[in-house]
């Protein structure tokens, strides 16, 4: 599924994701950010699962800001997660629904 996050207090203005069964594959930062960085980080994070990601990259800052392009993607991850199970749960719920 993919899935776009729109961020807070960084250069990035959204950041999408793909996830499948908890995993994150092909991130993408989207509107600005630090060209290197933003290349770097999906490469490193392409694979892990959202607790992996959150674990290694949660709570980052960027200079006197709150957060970092990899904190944002940390929240971002598991917005898509949420989203995930949500869509999970209403397909579960129709299939029972088309079973009866």
């Amino acid at each position: 599924m993919e899935y776009i996050y729109t961020t807070e207090y960084t250069c990035a203005q959204q950041i999408k994701v793909e996830i499948n069964d908890n995993v994150i594959t092909n991130v993408e930062f989207l509107g600005g950010g630090c060209n290197g960085n933003l290349k770097a980080v999906p490469r490193l994070v392409d694979g892990m699962t959202v607790e992996q990601i959150e674990s290694t990259l949660g709570g980052i800052t960027c200079g006197r800001r709150p957060t970092s392009c990899a904190d944002q993607l940390t929240k971002a991850c598991r917005a898509a997660y949420e989203e995930e199970q949500k869509q999970k749960e209403a397909a579960d719920f129709a299939k029972s629904i088309v079973s009866k």
